[in-house]
């Protein structure tokens, strides 16, 4: 299946609508076969997708490990890779100049790899010193980047406040912005899109499904969305279930569709998947049930929650 690429920013990169998820390949989402997630990475290239994301906190360094595997022989030439460096686990973090440039040099390693096009500063909002991370963290990549082990650096984070300060203040080629560019927010059209758009900045954008949140499936336990939030969505997945539609589907289709999303992220362990995700983005969504489900989420339309240093 031929997807179409899209100009991401002013880096003279392509990209695929959808892109390759890592965090599967850390552990993040249970076990799974890792003989059947490298097929998984063959398979999406073979089909059109040519962005794969990944990072440190991906278990460790073992989702970047499997991609390295999987990009052997040829296959690293077909796509663009992007990883992270300043998360290390949960609640570790790591933006001095000293410890981005040590995560980048252990990334390139796992990922067999001399170089990476993106390299990000990952979940930025967890340092409260912005200022700080405009700097130090920011003289990191720039080093890496005229070292020739990054073509592009950005940074990450699902505050748009911070994500809008870091574009501001320190040249980005890209950021990754999450769970804004959903059913129930699409404040990163709103907010960070002409921001972004007035310095030449790219944003990838991740998370279509708000971190598990709409889905056909309560709301995992430990999602941070208020439950006024929850509540909505389980009232829009049983609307859906009489409809006989899914919200999951739904949801992927209408970010896919988004005016101004160039590209998501999509975690992906196995060759089903990838077809399910490329089969749901290539559709338009139902007009009338996505109004309906739209309706039903008006009320809680762009409510977020807190994130590291930041409120909601």
């Amino acid at each position: 299946m031929a997807l179409p690429l899209r100009p991401l920013g002013n880096t003279g990169l392509l990209v695929s609508p959808i892109g390759f998820g890592g965090g599967p390949f850390g552990g993040f989402y249970g076990s799974f076969d890792e003989s059947e997630g490298i097929r998984a990475v063959h398979h999406a290239i073979d089909q059109g997708i040519n962005l794969i994301d990944t990072s440190p906190y991906y278990g460790g360094g073992k989702s970047e490990e499997i991609l390295g595997k999987a990009l052997v022989g040829g296959w690293r030439e077909k796509v663009v890779l992007a990883t992270k460096a300043g998360r290390i686990a949960k609640d570790v973090f790591d933006f001095t100049f000293e410890g981005m440039v040590r995560s980048c040099e252990t990334s390139l390693k796992l990922l067999q790899t001399d170089h990476v096009d993106i390299l990000q500063a990952h979940d930025i909002e967890f340092e409260p010193n912005l200022d700080w991370v405009f700097d130090e963290t920011w003289r990191a990549l720039d080093h890496l980047r005229q070292q020739g082990k990054c073509r592009f650096i950005g940074m990450t984070g699902y505050p748009l406040g911070a994500l809008e300060k870091a574009i501001n203040n320190c040249k980005l080629d890209v950021v990754i912005s999450y769970c804004h560019a959903s059913l129930n927010d699409t404040t990163m059209i709103t907010k960070l899109l002409p921001v972004a758009e007035a310095r030449g900045t790219g944003i990838i954008n991740a998370s279509s499904l708000s971190m598990g949140l709409l889905t056909q499936a309560a709301p995992p336990a430990w999602h941070p969305a208020p439950q006024e939030v929850k509540t909505a969505v389980l009232k829009a997945a049983a609307h859906c279930a009489r409809k006989g539609a899914d919200l999951a589907t739904l949801a992927q289709q209408f970010t896919a569709h988004l005016p101004g999303v160039t590209t998501t992220l999509v975690g992906m362990s196995n060759i089903r998947e990838v077809d399910t995700n490329i089969a749901a983005v290539s559709t338009k969504p139902d007009p009338e049930m996505l109004q309906s489900v739209l309706e039903i989420l008006k009320p809680i339309s762009g409510m977020g929650w807190p994130s590291g240093a930041w409120p909601a």
